[in-house]
């Protein structure tokens, strides 16, 4: 079987990470090479990125313009050192954000250009794309009060104001509308049961009908 992107996407606090691992775990269970990543930080250098991008730091803010170009640098390490390369042997690949992020964080968020943002988007990844995205819409407010439950302290980005957070998710309502054949909406409000039954049968039809 070829190798397959899906990428998971969606608010903060939108339960990403739960819903991957669980999907990891059920394609395992069916025999499927993969691997899970994540953008920033899947590769030694995007660690290093990640860091610089959600640390907060009051006497020395990142620019907007800064952040968008440092997104991509982190895409384009991740796609030459490990999406290709596994997609190339044939496995699965969670990826846990990619290019629909920096349009929905950068573009709708901080209002930067999209039409930059697509440009940038082509150079990093050379026209990769993903073969689903699994959006998670969740309220913003709902995804926000989730992290603040959490024992971890709240990122650079999840401090955002909550208007930011609000362009960010009307981002990927656009998106959603826009690349429908690519994007596939999920409920990310109803149970982790739920929520991943739903996934597991969008990608059994997907994939292996």
């Amino acid at each position: 079987m070829a190798g397959k992107l899906i990428v998971f996407e969606g608010v903060e606090g939108c339960g990403k990470t739960t819903q991957m691992q669980l999907c990891s775990q059920w394609l395992e269970s069916l025999g499927v090479s993969l691997i899970v990543t994540r953008e920033p930080g899947g590769t030694e250098l995007g660690c290093d990125l990640r860091r610089l991008l959600l640390e907060k730091s009051a006497n020395k803010p990142v620019g907007e313009v800064t952040e968008l170009l440092l997104y991509a640098a982190d895409r384009a390490q991740h796609i030459e050192q490990e999406l290709k390369p596994n997609l190339a042997i044939g496995k699965f690949i969670l990826c846990d954000r990619y290019t629909d992020s920096t349009i929905a964080y950068q573009g709708y968020g901080r209002g930067l250009s999209i039409s930059i943002i697509n440009q940038l988007n082509y150079i990093a990844t050379g026209g990769l794309e993903s073969d689903l995205t699994i959006w998670l819409d969740v309220d913003p407010e709902e995804g926000l009060a989730r992290k603040c439950q959490g024992e971890a302290a709240l990122d650079r980005i999840e401090q955002e104001t909550i208007a930011f957070h609000r362009l960010v998710q009307q981002g990927y309502s656009e998106l959603a509308k826009f690349y429908n054949s690519r994007i596939v909406r999920v409920d990310g409000s109803l149970s982790q049961e739920v929520v991943q039954n739903n996934i597991q049968q969008i990608l059994s039809d997907r994939f292996f009908s």
